[in-house]
């Protein structure tokens, strides 16, 4: 099984766990059963409007096994941030949720609700009720100098209803009023994964997320094997086209193909094969021979237009073409 090969597991939550307040499919039972295979568990998000101890009470109603020391949220990671950089009650203006609010405060640092007070620093979380007014704040403090730290750049956020925008949107919209680029604390960098790993003693991590720009790029950056779960934002058809830095090693439609074989990805003479489905990459566009709703077929599209495009830097998503003609026809048509 997949999982066999990794000693942690280190997941993201929105859009892998739980969609708004319900809990998605096989993911309770899924995460579970990691502690029966040795595997060990950590959570890493980027919502920053939730303290540790909050989100491992949601997911214990929702009947996952955990508790807030497995949880490495955006939060604590810019909070740190910024007492490593400033001095001990410096002014910092806080932007975004209560929890965010208390990061600060017990980092030594003085919260202000206003660039008025002079903050030398600004933070920028989620929270769905920040207003025009927060925003503004922010951009005025920042145009007078204030550093500034976004919690993560998330565009987009999975709800139960559908997709709403994320912290990144609101971050741009100050981006557009400052002309300047925050540091970002949590995914896509590097350090929340790094930090779970080494508090999990890990040396074989596997990164579970939904997203390409946060979850696959961040484990791609800390060194660790990625998988995509195709619960959330992100599509076969978006993991075909990304960047080298955000394609992932897997690609599994929910958390129980954890515990299932991962199909072995064949190169051959005519094409990727992977399960009974094959792909060429042919002027520029793919010829699968497989059905669209076979994940093999998207899995050996992927491998198959990766390895003609080894270093491609931005977002391109090929012309596609499926056909249902099975594995000996296609042998026999290629000869």
């Amino acid at each position: 099984m997949l999982i066999s090969g990794f000693d942690s597991v280190l997941s993201d939550l929105d859009g892998v766990v739980y969609a708004g307040p319900n809990a998605i499919d096989d993911a309770v039972e899924s995460l579970n059963t990691l502690a029966e295979v040795n595997v060990t568990l950590a959570f890493i998000t980027n919502n920053a409007g939730r303290s540790p101890m909050s989100v491992a009470a949601h997911l214990r109603q929702l009947g996952v096994k955990t508790s807030a020391e497995q949880i490495f949220g955006s939060a604590d990671a810019g909070a740190e941030m910024l007492a490593r950089e400033l001095n001990p009650g410096s002014k910092v203006l806080v932007v975004g949720s209560p929890y965010l609010r208390e990061c600060i405060a017990v980092r030594g640092l003085e919260v202000v609700e206003s660039h008025a007070d002079e903050p030398v620093a600004v933070i920028q979380g989620f929270d769905p009720d920040l207003s025009w007014k927060n925003l503004a704040e922010a951009s005025y403090a920042i145009n007078n100098g204030a550093i500034w730290v976004a919690t993560n750049t998330d565009l987009t956020i999975p709800r139960a209803e559908g997709i709403a925008p994320g912290n990144g949107s609101l971050v741009n919209a100050v981006k557009l009023a400052t002309g300047a680029e925050p540091q970002v604390a949590g995914k896509p960098e590097s350090y929340l994964f790094a930090r779970a790993a080494d508090r999990l003693d890990s040396h074989r991590p596997l990164v579970v997320g939904d997203r390409l720009d946060t979850d696959i790029l961040g484990g791609f950056r800390a060194g660790f094997s990625t998988a995509l779960v195709l619960t959330g934002v992100d599509s076969p058809r978006t993991a075909l086209g990304a960047p080298v830095e955000q394609r992932p090693n897997y690609l599994i439609n929910t958390l129980a193909d954890l515990y299932r074989p991962y199909p072995t990805i064949k190169v051959l003479g005519y094409g990727v094969q992977v399960g009974e489905a094959v792909a060429k990459v042919d002027a520029g566009a793919i010829e699968v021979s497989g059905s669209e709703s076979d994940l093999n077929a998207w899995r050996a599209a992927c491998h198959a237009w990766w390895l003609a495009h080894p270093r491609q830097s931005g977002h391109e998503v090929p012309e596609i073409r499926f056909t249902e003609r099975g594995l000996d026809t296609l042998r026999r048509v290629r000869g």
